[in-house]
């Protein structure tokens, strides 16, 4: 089928439809930076290209800029394709200590499918801290931790799904990848598949480096991972770790 065919293609009816309603979300995505201040940062992302899913951003909390990567969160939304619902007011922290509230709305076609997303960011550390100190002095426990979102380029990112479900997945067995059975490779494969690592490009080199395998096993592993149907307990990942 040549692009010109293919409805998702740039230049194809469905593609101009995504086109435009990206292009209509930036003076929206500015319009809600510039009502909330300097805390708050809004994100328009294009699915289509994960590596790069940045194509608008108003203000500056994840530090991110046009051209960036999509972070943990929207990976994993990338791999429930268009099953996958809205996040709203959930809280993360960037990786220089800022807790930041969010709201993820998905973008959508006239066919219900699923190309990109307009990201709410609002930094509300100041407002953590003063409502910490408030329960210290009321005598009231202080709140849960929150887990740590990479923002940054898509190598990063990888890593970082990449890091936080391996390490999980050995700590809960013990054991080293070197120690793990077959089964067991191909179950680790099957929780970065379903968070959206996969989804990236040249992430299979990534990982089979970041394991010590050759990039023939990694591509074997995540064909079966892929080919089998998935225990019903669902992949191992991080406690706490973002969707």
């Amino acid at each position: 089928m040549s692009a010109a065919e293919c409805p998702t293609a740039a230049g194809s009816p469905r593609g101009d439809e995504r086109d435009a309603i990206l292009a209509a979300l930036v003076p929206v995505a500015d319009g809600i930076a510039a009502t909330f201040g300097s805390l708050c940062e809004v994100v328009v992302h294009d699915y289509r290209r994960p590596e790069e899913s940045v194509v608008s951003i108003a203000g500056s909390v994840t530090g991110r800029s046009v051209g960036g990567a999509m972070s943990e969160i929207g990976m994993g939304m990338l791999a429930r394709g268009d099953e996958a619902g809205d996040e709203l007011n959930y809280l993360t922290r960037t990786q220089d200590g800022k807790l930041v509230k969010s709201s993820t709305v998905l973008l959508r076609d006239s066919g219900g499918v699923v190309f990109g997303a307009l990201c709410v960011n609002l930094d509300i550390t100041a407002v953590q801290q003063v409502g910490t100190l408030i329960g210290e002095l009321a005598g009231v426990a202080a709140p849960a931790e929150v887990p740590t979102t990479t923002f940054g380029d898509s190598v990063e990112v990888v890593d970082a799904v990449v890091g936080s479900v391996v390490d999980a997945y050995q700590l809960k067995r013990s054991r080293p990848w070197g120690e793990l059975d077959r089964a067991e490779r191909v179950e680790l494969f099957r929780g970065l598949d379903e968070r959206g690592v996969f989804a990236v490009r040249r992430a299979v080199p990534q990982v089979a480096e970041r394991l010590g395998i050759s990039r023939a096993s990694a591509y074997s592993y995540l064909a079966k991972a892929r080919a089998e149907e998935p225990p019903k307990d669902g992949p191992d990942t991080a406690p706490g770790a973002s969707a």
